[in-house]
């Protein structure tokens, strides 16, 4: 799978990092997300979206983000979906910390707060134990920008 800018332009997920440090260094925040879509009648139609979310370094305007999809096999549900798409996150996450450690780094789960009305949120408290296990701070619906808004947008 091949990382991408938010202009479309192919990037090597080192050269990412290079940027990330940059970044760091700057005081800035990085935020990882994932989203999928699932076509209905096609059986290798799921594209599984990961987002790299740069904000907030001292003296920039607006933000950046990188972008990788993936087509897979439909999962068998749709939680073993979303099970999916925070173990991607948390893997890139994990990936970004054991270069840079002391990142600031958040991880954004497209799930909702306890609401009876959305499929995902009886996975919620789950999946943000997952995430907080896996050292990382973390954010749901409607704050995970990352995964609700930017990697959403390429999951299409």
């Amino acid at each position: 799978m091949d990382w991408y800018t938010g202009s479309n332009k192919k990037i090597e997920f080192h050269e990412i990092l290079e940027i990330i440090s940059r970044h760091h260094t700057n005081s800035g925040s990085v935020f990882v997300g994932t989203d999928s879509f699932c076509k209905k009648n096609e059986e290798k139609a799921c594209v599984f979206a990961v987002s790299i979310v740069l904000l907030g370094a001292d003296g920039q305007k607006g933000g950046r983000y990188f972008v990788k999809k993936e087509k897979t096999k439909k999962p068998s549900s749709l939680y073993n979906r979303i099970l999916q798409e925070a173990e991607k996150s948390i893997n890139v996450a994990l990936k970004i910390s054991e270069i840079i450690p002391d990142l600031d780094l958040e991880v954004h789960l497209d799930v909702s707060a306890e609401d009876k009305n959305e499929k995902t949120s009886p996975l919620t408290k789950m999946l943000m134990g997952y995430t907080i296990g896996s050292g990382f701070k973390c954010k749901i619906k409607p704050d995970s920008f990352a995964a609700s808004s930017v990697a959403d947008k390429h999951s299409k």
